[in-house]
């Protein structure tokens, strides 16, 4: 029996008119001039509405060749919904106003048969934002291909749990049909969000906020899932997505293929000048396939 996830932020985080929505899309992609590789085989991109983040978002979807892609794996922090545990969709269909993504199901029973992953239900789904902001992105870049995805929210895992389902996650990444989409906002800065480090010796404090970020993506790039929970501990960054970032890491550091992540954008909701101040920053990266 058929179980939709409808495109619950469609119509408030975005557009719910697909013609708007498709030919925003379209131009956002456009503008970035980037060349479709093949070889790009996952993505790191934000989550925000798009009137603040869409436009970052594209330097991530920007790279994707669809043609040999059939599964896409979405991995998204959970923001409202606590678990221990990284949790499966119990959805069959995933809504988008420009097109719907079929859920593997069949994947799911896989990973599910672990024992290792909870199940969320369709009201936990809905109410997630970070997956379902990467939806449209993907249904329009996949537009006209047969995918399916596969979404696993990333609970408050601990570090030993993000290797785990690192390692039992990582033979899919040698498989070239398929793909994966991270999706992470960086740092979010100001009192309301609890968050006020500022180091002075990089100017003002938007300057500060990017030098912190900026240090955390070097690392990311890196791929060393042990030396960006250092980073974490230090600095304590509100990376909302650091838990789906160490599991997809630690993904890279067990497969045998040998992927890269590179950044390719950088940007920041507003910049901070005063501790009245707040942002958002967002960071769009490309896993790519080392031939």
């Amino acid at each position: 029996m058929e179980k939709v996830r409808q495109a619950s932020h469609a119509g408030s985080w975005y557009t719910d008119n697909p013609t708007k929505l498709s030919s925003d899309l379209e131009e956002w992609l456009r503008a970035t001039g980037l060349t479709k590789s093949p070889h790009v085989r996952g993505v790191i991109a934000p989550h925000a509405g798009y009137s603040y983040s869409g436009r970052a978002a594209a330097y991530a979807f920007g790279n994707i060749d669809p043609t040999n892609i059939s599964r896409i794996f979405l991995l998204g922090p959970s923001h409202h919904y606590y678990t221990p545990k990284c949790a499966l969709s119990t959805a069959t269909v995933y809504k988008t106003p420009i097109g719907d993504l079929p859920v593997d199901v069949e994947m799911i029973k896989e990973i599910r048969a672990t024992g290792k992953f909870g199940m969320m239900d369709l009201r936990v789904d809905e109410a997630e934002h970070s997956m379902e902001m990467h939806l449209p992105y993907l249904a329009k870049v996949f537009q006209g291909h047969d995918v399916k995805v596969v979404p696993i929210l990333v609970g408050s895992v601990s570090a030993e749990s993000e290797a785990m389902y690192g390692e039992l996650l990582a033979k899919y990444v040698d498989d070239p049909t398929n793909f994966f989409s991270v999706s992470s906002d960086f740092c979010h800065w100001g009192s309301r969000f609890n968050y006020v480090h500022y180091d002075k010796n990089h100017g003002p404090i938007h300057k500060s906020i990017e030098a912190l970020d900026k240090m955390g993506m070097d690392i990311i790039e890196t791929g060393d899932p042990d030396a960006f929970k250092k980073y974490l501990l230090e600095f304590d960054n509100t990376i909302c997505g650091r838990h789906p970032i160490s599991v997809f890491l630690h993904m890279l550091k067990h497969c045998s293929s040998k992927i890269k992540i590179n950044f390719l954008r950088y940007e920041q909701s507003s910049q901070c000048q005063t501790m009245r101040d707040s942002s958002v920053s967002y960071a769009s990266a490309a896993a790519k396939l080392e031939c």
